[in-house]
């Protein structure tokens, strides 16, 4: 039997009993119909993956005991994905896409020309969390509140490169700006900024253009979606800067069901 794969917020250690929300527990016991000493894994992004079992706690609830570690924590990349807000699906799709191409932070970013004018963070962050679920990571990222694009760059963190998608096609290639990092560039904490559909304002790439460690690229010859622009920008900057380039770990993984074979 395949584990199901869980994200809690309690701490993880052997021999204890982790209460498992509702919903968790409905997954459980109504879609994946999983009985009583059924397999589990469980994350919380801070104590690595622990083998856990299924047990009853009454009629609706239950929790996980918790058995063996099976992964230490690991360092991730720390990456930011700020973002202008598109539509409902296409939000969706950059919160769970995002987070399988391994961003530490998503941080929607109010521009002059967002069209869209609420975003539902809690909706994002379950996104995130199920995405992490199904692709064997050991964190979820932070998901922030939006910010207005000027309040973000007012205050920047000193150190952190920014990495600027200019659809005005002013930038040079992104391949060859991220390829030609030293070593010392490649290990700083990074952002990537994406604009809305109808672009920044001038005064925004102004602003952008005068953090100190910015740097400006073009995302090739093609005008893509914003949605679109943020993952092939995030792909890139995992092959050439991220963890892409360590080797990757062998994981007894069945890719149709995205579960883990335990």
């Amino acid at each position: 039997m395949s584990a199901a794969r869980l994200f809690v917020e309690a701490d993880l250690s052997s021999g204890i009993e982790v209460p498992l929300e509702e919903a968790q527990v409905h997954y459980l016991r109504h879609v994946l119909r999983r009985p009583d000493g059924a397999p589990l894994l469980l994350f919380n992004g801070r104590d690595g993956e622990w083998r856990g079992t299924l047990a009853a706690r009454g009629k609706k609830a239950a929790v996980a005991e918790i058995g063996d570690l099976t992964r230490a924590q690991e360092s991730e990349p720390d990456v930011w994905l700020c973002f202008a807000p598109v539509k409902r699906a296409r939000i969706d799709f950059i919160a769970e896409k995002a987070t399988e191409l391994g961003v530490s932070v998503l941080q929607p970013v109010v521009t002059r020309h967002t069209a869209v004018e609420r975003v539902n963070v809690a909706r994002l962050r379950a996104n995130a969390i199920e995405a992490a679920e199904q692709t064997e990571r050991l964190s979820v990222p932070e998901v922030r509140e939006p910010i207005d694009l000027g309040r973000l760059l007012d205050a920047w963190p000193a150190g952190r490169r920014l990495l600027m998608c200019d659809e005005t096609g002013g930038g040079p290639p992104i391949g060859d700006v991220l390829g030609q990092l030293d070593d010392a560039a490649r290990a700083a904490p990074w952002a990537i900024l994406i604009g809305p559909e109808g672009g920044f304002a001038e005064s925004e790439l102004g602003a952008m253009r005068r953090i100190r460690d910015v740097v400006s690229v073009g995302l090739g010859p093609r005008i893509l979606r914003a949605d679109t622009a943020a993952l092939a920008a995030l792909a890139c900057w995992q092959a050439l800067v991220g963890d892409w380039r360590r080797p990757t770990p062998r994981l007894a993984t069945d890719y149709r069901t995205s579960k883990v074979t335990v």
